[in-house]
């Protein structure tokens, strides 16, 4: 059996979704280097095993000529990236939770928090709450007992009314009222009766009758007789002497039930009812009584609060385990050189998200080397977008967070990476941990920004975002000169070029040197050449930068 239509089989067995777990397969090889390869290991399992590797490895070679893809590639990319992932998102849930525990112990700290602080002031004795019910519902100054007071104490308006003994109360307005009407009315009965008074209903009558029937005059004296009889006061009987009975006795009901001193009139039971009523409220909105619904109230409160109180003190010890942990990480990275990593990878995302907004690129730079051999400074690198002034513009960044980092090493350092990575412009970000003392947050020398800057605090980000608009003027004024001076530049290149030609003309006399017996007068006028064409190109160029230096100053100068 031929050997290739075995593995180009197995090869297609690669793509079956099922297949069995172990193959017999027999194999006739009559390849010269495969059967070398073979005899080089003992017949038997090790033979065997050498034939299972290389099948396998001719398998894996078809595949991957076929455009398949090894899965165990694709695992461990796949593994790779998502160890990435998790490396990211523990981060970013590091910065989340140290935030938050800053937060959540700020509110709900034992000793200083505010929410402790407010609970305290609001249910301790003498407390707001405590306070606000005794102004409200107390004993004696309480705007209840005030209100209480006010409607239905002894100098309220409706006792005053209702006393007898005031004179404006309303027993003494009703005997007044009922007297007054009893004697116009008695009055008026009398006055209609009387004989004296020629307009009265009686005068009329007896003038009438005597009149228009003389002949009953008898039988009419003694019917007047009995009608001033009936409205006659001396006769108990009579109709009038009625009536007074009546009004008298109505008038003493209505004393009688309007008295404080009879105990089943209306006035005392209504007395009897204010006064329950006022107990019954006293005896549920005061804090003597345990069993008062106010101090049902307060126990509840109470009781509500230390479930509270002890919940926040279960999350606070997390809370403060969390901190602890966070904080001895902390501690630990500022011992290595993490912490500086930590900063400078802090620096980048934000450089990122900030210039996201004006599409200028951000690379971090911090791990590879540059121009300079075997230097890595510079830790990021802005370059500017196509929208800018000054498009293609690059400033060197550099972060450090390292204790003791004066500027004068700042600068230095700064100096060196932008050579490194060829930029024009340089920002140097102190951290505001490690910032030398006296150095204002943000500052300018010559073309390198110096800024101080907090990854924690937010409010330090003002300054991030200003030096770096400081480094973008820097590079469109650099523009600007550069485009000025394009011109005198050209002159300058040809005479460094020249200078360059010139001093390469000591290899020449080099081999001059060593035929120097022969060539002595040549060496001379070659280096007699040499020394006037240098000094001719050395005057030129000092021309060119002193115009160049003019121009500069013209244009506003370079600190």
């Amino acid at each position: 059996m031929s050997d290739t239509l075995p593995l180009e089989s197995a090869a297609y067995a690669l793509n079956e979704r099922s297949h069995p777990s172990e193959l017999f397969l027999e194999l006739t090889v009559d390849d010269p280097e495969t059967i070398a390869a073979l005899v080089q290991h003992a017949d038997g399992p090790d033979r065997e095993s050498f034939a299972r590797r290389a099948l396998r490895i001719g398998v894996l070679a078809l595949g991957q000529a076929r455009g398949q893809i090894d899965t165990s590639a694709v695992r461990g990319e796949c593994e790779r990236m998502l160890l990435a992932l998790q490396s990211q998102l523990r981060e970013h849930a590091g910065s989340m939770q140290t935030r938050l525990s800053g937060t959540l112990q700020e509110y709900f700290d034992p000793q200083n928090g505010r929410f402790q602080d407010r609970v305290e002031r609001l249910i301790k004795r003498d407390g707001e709450l405590e306070q606000v019910l005794r102004r409200q519902i107390g004993v004696d100054d309480s705007q209840l007992a005030k209100t209480l007071s006010a409607h239905f104490g002894t100098e309220s308006p409706l006792m005053k009314r209702l006393s007898p003994h005031e004179a404006e109360g309303l027993l003494a307005a009703l005997r007044d009222t009922f007297g007054k009407q009893l004697e116009v009315q008695r009055d008026a009965v009398l006055k209609e009766f009387s004989l004296n008074n020629r307009d009265g209903a009686l005068a009329r009558l007896v003038q009438e009758l005597t009149t228009n029937q003389g002949k009953l005059t008898e039988n009419l004296q003694g019917r007047i007789d009995a009608v001033v009889k009936e409205f006659s006061l001396d006769a108990e009987d009579s109709a009038l002497s009625r009536l007074v009975k009546n009004v008298t006795t109505a008038q003493q009901t209505i004393s009688s039930e309007f008295s404080l001193d009879n105990e089943n009139s209306a006035l005392s039971r209504l007395t009897k009812m204010l006064k329950s009523a006022d107990a019954a409220i006293h005896d549920n909105l005061t804090l003597d009584s345990d069993t008062s619904a106010l101090a049902r109230l307060k126990r509840e409160l109470v009781t509500i609060l230390d479930a509270q109180s002890k919940t926040n003190r279960e999350f606070q010890e997390e809370v403060k385990v969390a901190i602890a942990t966070i904080t001895a990480k902390k501690q630990a990275d500022q011992q290595t050189t993490r912490h500086g990593l930590v900063f400078e990878q802090a620096m980048h995302t934000f450089l990122q998200d900030l210039c996201r907004q004006s599409n200028d690129m951000v690379e971090f730079t911090g791990n590879s080397t540059g121009l300079i051999k075997n230097c890595k400074k510079g830790d990021c690198l802005v370059e500017l977008g196509p929208e800018h002034a000054a498009a293609g513009a690059r400033i060197c960044i550099e972060a450090k967070e390292v204790v003791g980092f004066d500027l004068r090493q700042a600068r230095a350092e700064i100096e060196e990476g932008r050579k490194n990575r060829d930029a024009r412009i340089g920002m140097f970000v102190y951290s505001k941990k490690t910032a030398p003392t006296g150095l204002e947050p943000i500052s300018r020398f010559g073309d390198d920004v110096f800024v101080i800057w907090d990854a924690e605090d937010a409010t330090t980000d003002i300054f991030l975002k200003l030096g770096l608009t400081v480094a973008r003027a820097l590079c469109s004024r650099a523009q600007a000169e550069r485009q000025a001076q394009q011109v005198d530049f050209t002159t300058v290149d040809k005479a460094l070029l020249a200078i360059q030609k010139r001093y390469e003309d000591f290899d020449q006399i080099n081999k001059y040197a060593d035929s120097i017996i022969k060539g002595s007068d040549e060496i001379k006028n070659r280096a007699r050449i040499m020394r006037d064409d240098l000094e001719r190109q050395v005057d030129r160029v000092v021309r060119q930068i002193d115009e160049l230096k003019e121009l500069v100053h013209r244009a506003g100068g370079v600190e």
